[in-house]
């Protein structure tokens, strides 16, 4: 079968598909949904949106309560449900004197030259290469910060695919994308393992409280330059993303205001772990901001921010769009901005608020998101009925493939989401993590294992042949005329340090040290599954995996052509007949049905 094809011919229909109006009287109707209206399909919908989807016992535990119940159930959700849970189980990477750690290999080794050590490691009182131990280690934390990172992402899909408090982990998944945070500029897992710790614990809080506790956050105040925003040289950057990607939003603001917010958080650090006001950087003059004047300090602005109305409307739309769908009406968000700024800012309000709604429920609501990658991966792992994410294929490598990977957003912005998850090429990308779900790779590598780098396996190559450290980092080509650029010809020269080992040495110590993921297929057993449910046909097989996997159910001609690929791979129509034999056929099957555009769709 030409699925390739299929699948590039089809990205453009999903899109039309999704700009198809569809207006109901409920549409941006607020008011609570009743009772009457309250079925399988709805509990379905709300599990989707709420958290990532479930297995049917699942929704038929939640379709048995009224929606009320069901919608409380999810947003106050009891932390004591997750008691089996593991916090995350350090590989012990961190060592004194990694910080503060330096911005470069250059400041690295100047560092060490001023002082005779750095990063915790004294420079050789003589002999060669005396700067080599400090190299390796700076390029040994950036490396080991890497993996542990990956570590953590892991563990947070272990928990989004485990959790009995699915919303939880949406909501983190939110705030992960609005407070976007890269590790490739924090460089350190523990200060985004400690944010991801923040939004779980405070997500469905205060939204007052949570932009207090990111902006004294170390990951935040690393990634946006706090530690060089000090009186008499304010830097913008902190109080401009402040307003304009976290609270207000582009054109409600001045840029007197964001200078004069600058000033106010002058001063705001972090030591390692731990939040710090350098008291001696603050700026305690006079500030004018919005419209106000006084000696604000951090929170003072924050709380300013949060009395004006397009605060709560931003935050409150920015939130409908993630659960709900992307267009929504002025005068639905003005409403929606209302009800968070009368709760006080509390974020469990608002989200009962819309999961209750009669819109919520509307026409235009149901099936109209694109999944995320993560939330495609996600759903995925829990409709299977998994207890955890497979360590093959590999998830981060997986969601990385399909342009989201944790702990890495492309910008401050977060991810872009919506449409731009969808492309002919990134559907067919989506079958084939499917097909390595449901056929795993026998030639899979553990890319946590093994150094992509074509230098990095160059220098190993070299050493194990024997050749000495100067040798073995030679560049692997050359230049024209088969001359060495000038540059590497004088870094060879420098016998103080090899950047080129350090990087190898680097990633040597930080495989050593770093706990590999485990790395078991998903336990699958669909046979099983149709028997416990009472399937009989080939028929009724396609019919309950298409329940059970797809929210939006395709056209009949998908479906007979479903069917009478199971009935000729299985060569008869009766399950009983085929019960031995027929694991891999429905395998297929169900890797066509995850292919499908509609699959996409939540």
């Amino acid at each position: 079968m030409h699925r390739g094809l299929n699948l590039v011919a089809t990205a453009t229909t999903l899109i039309l598909f999704l700009s198809s109006p569809s207006i109901l009287a409920q549409q941006d109707d607020l008011s609570p949904l009743s009772v009457s209206d309250w079925d399988y399909q709805a509990a379905a919908h709300l599990l989707e949106r709420a958290g990532f989807g479930g297995t049917p016992d699942q929704i038929e535990a939640l379709a048995a309560l009224t929606p009320s119940k069901a919608v409380q159930s999810l947003v106050y959700f009891d932390p004591d449900n997750n008691r089996h849970l593991l916090p995350f189980q350090h590989s012990g990477i961190h060592e004194p004197g990694l910080e503060p750690f330096p911005p470069s290999r250059p400041a690295t080794t100047e560092l060490a030259k001023q002082t005779g050590e750095a990063l915790g490691v004294k420079v050789k009182p003589e002999g060669n290469r005396r700067l080599q131990p400090v190299v390796n280690k700076f390029f040994y934390w950036l490396r080991a910060s890497v993996l542990e990172t990956n570590r953590v992402a892991y563990w947070w899909a272990d928990r989004m695919v485990a959790s009995n408090n699915p919303l939880q982990e949406k909501m983190a998944l939110f705030w992960h994308g609005h407070y976007a945070v890269n590790e490739s500029k924090v460089r350190d897992y523990r200060k985004l393992l400690n944010e991801l710790e923040l939004f779980h614990e405070m997500g469905t809080g205060s939204f007052r409280d949570l932009m207090v506790a990111v902006a004294q956050d170390p990951a935040m105040l690393s990634f946006l330059d706090a530690g060089v925003n000090v009186k008499g040289a304010p830097n913008e950057n902190f109080a401009r993303e402040i307003m304009e990607l976290f609270t207000m939003g582009v054109g409600n603001y001045s840029e007197t205001d964001i200078r004069e917010a600058a000033r106010a958080f002058t001063g705001w650090n972090y030591v390692n772990l731990d939040f710090v006001i350098n008291a001696e950087q603050h700026d305690d003059g006079i500030k004018n901001f919005l419209g106000e004047s006084g000696n604000f300090d951090g929170i003072e602005i924050i709380d300013l921010i949060m009395e004006q109305p397009v605060t709560a409307e931003y935050i409150a739309s920015k939130i409908y769009r993630f659960f709900v769908r992307e267009e929504l009406s002025q005068a639905l968000a003005q409403e929606l901005g209302n009800t968070l700024r009368d709760a006080n800012y509390d974020v469990a309000t608002l989200l009962e608020t819309i999961f209750l709604s009669k819109d919520f429920y509307s026409a235009p609501s149901v099936g109209s998101q694109i999944k995320s990658p993560v939330q495609l991966a996600v759903s995925t792992y829990r409709k299977l009925g998994l207890e955890d994410a497979p360590g093959v294929p590999d998830f981060n490598r997986a969601t990385g493939a399909l342009s989201q990977s944790l702990f890495r957003p492309p910008t401050v912005a977060g991810w872009a989401g919506g449409r731009s998850w969808m492309t002919p090429g990134l559907l067919l990308e989506r079958g084939n993590f499917a097909r390595d779900v449901l056929f795993p790779d026998i030639n899979f590598v553990p890319p946590d294992r093994v150094n992509g780098s074509a230098e990095i396996r160059s220098v190993a190559d070299r050493i194990r042949q024997g050749l000495d450290i100067t040798s073995a980092t030679q560049p692997s080509s050359l230049g024209e005329g088969g001359i060495m650029a000038e540059s590497n010809m004088l870094a060879d020269r420098d016998e103080e340090f090899n950047t080129r080992y350090g990087s190898f040495r680097g990633w040597q110590m930080a495989i050593e040290r770093v706990k590999p993921i485990p790395r078991h297929t998903a336990r699958l057993n669909l046979g099983q599954m149709l028997s416990e449910h009472g399937v009989e046909s080939t028929e009724e097989a396609v019919d309950y995996l298409l329940a059970r996997f797809m929210r939006v159910q395709p056209d009949n001609s998908t479906r007979s052509m479903l069917i009478n690929f199971l009935n000729e791979d299985l060569g008869t129509t009766s399950i009983s007949e085929a019960q031995s034999y027929m694991e891999d056929s429905l395998r297929l099957v169900l890797h066509l049905i995850m292919s499908q555009p509609e699959y996409q769709l939540g």
